[in-house]
């Protein structure tokens, strides 16, 4: 039987620990959302926009290596480290290779792991209605973790655990209720992401150059209905490699349009040079600033999702 891909629970956002015994907080890994389907014969990976991401990942498709189900459907995060760190960046040069031959050696040159949290479907059976604690309990019944799979922990003071993050400097924590069922295509307090920076993925609208190569870019979100672009900043710092610079400079010039992009004003307007709003990036800071713009941004990396789908509701 094939399993239809679905859109998975996501959480809302919290700037505090909630209190009560039902309460578990599990690190918030810096990694691709996944959901790994097995129907007993094939496996197949889909991220939570439903773009299928099976080939990118070899090393997860033997299922039976890993879990003692006859079929499942698994929620998790696909990581990769950088110096013992999840890094963004990392897991999205794994993501956007298309060929097998590049794929194949990436396997070992940019390894990665599952972070599993979650069980939707075990032995032909939906388990979203039991409680997490239950969910959890499953979980534990049929994965058996190795070097590419492995089961994320409870950690039952919340408040300690993202500290830990904040010393780290990672991302953040989520807070989940015990007793909470899944919902498809849901989104409630239920689960809680506390960040310890923002994160969103938002519109390139326009550069700057320095030594005639592109050194910052012009950053923006559409209004929901995915009309007007906003700016909210410019960002020249990250993770971006020299190459990701060059690459981006040499697509000015087919992208170049003459008027701006930006329903309102940037900051930078006088040395930009104004591009078709056709590429999108994940950019992490750690507030917005009274003028909405964003403080101390950091381009993670250049990331394959429609631009005008990155919208405000990202932060509202």
């Amino acid at each position: 039987m094939k399993l239809t891909p679905v859109i998975p629970f996501e959480p809302v956002s919290s700037s505090k620990t909630p209190e009560g015994e039902n309460w578990i907080t599990q690190i918030k890994w810096d990694g691709i959302r996944m959901l790994h389907y097995f129907d007993g014969t094939e496996t197949r990976l889909f991220n939570r926009k439903l773009n299928e991401r099976t080939l990118q990942y070899p090393e997860l498709l033997d299922t039976r290596k890993f879990c003692q189900a006859d079929s499942v459907i698994l929620d998790g995060e696909i990581i990769c480290l950088d110096n013992n760190k999840p890094s963004f960046h990392e897991v999205m040069r794994r993501e956007s290779l298309k060929q097998s031959a590049k794929i194949k050696l990436a396997v070992n040159q940019i390894p990665v792991s599952y972070m599993v949290f979650d069980i939707l479907y075990l032995n032909g059976k939906w388990v979203i209605d039991q409680n997490l604690r239950d969910r959890q309990k499953l979980l534990h019944n049929v994965i058996v973790p190795n070097d590419h799979v492995q089961l994320v922990p409870n950690v039952t003071d919340g408040h300690a655990l993202f500290q830990v993050m904040k010393q780290h400097q990672m991302e953040g924590v989520i807070y989940k209720d015990l007793q909470s069922a899944y919902s498809l295509n849901g989104k409630d307090g239920r689960w809680r992401k506390h960040k310890i920076f923002v994160d969103l993925y938002a519109v390139v609208g326009g550069v700057t150059f320095r030594d005639r190569i592109v050194n910052s870019l012009l950053l923006g979100l559409y209004d929901n209905e995915g009309k007007e672009l906003t700016y909210i900043g410019h960002a020249g710092t990250g993770k971006l490699t020299n190459k990701e610079w060059l690459e981006i400079t040499a697509l000015v010039n087919e992208l170049a349009i003459e008027n701006r992009p930006f329903v309102n004003m940037p900051l930078r307007q006088k040395d930009a040079v104004w591009i078709r709003p056709a590429l999108a990036v994940k950019v992490e800071f750690l507030e917005f600033t009274p003028a909405n713009t964003m403080r101390h941004p950091s381009i993670q990396a250049f990331v394959d999702v429609p631009p005008r789908s990155c919208t405000i509701s990202q932060i509202q």
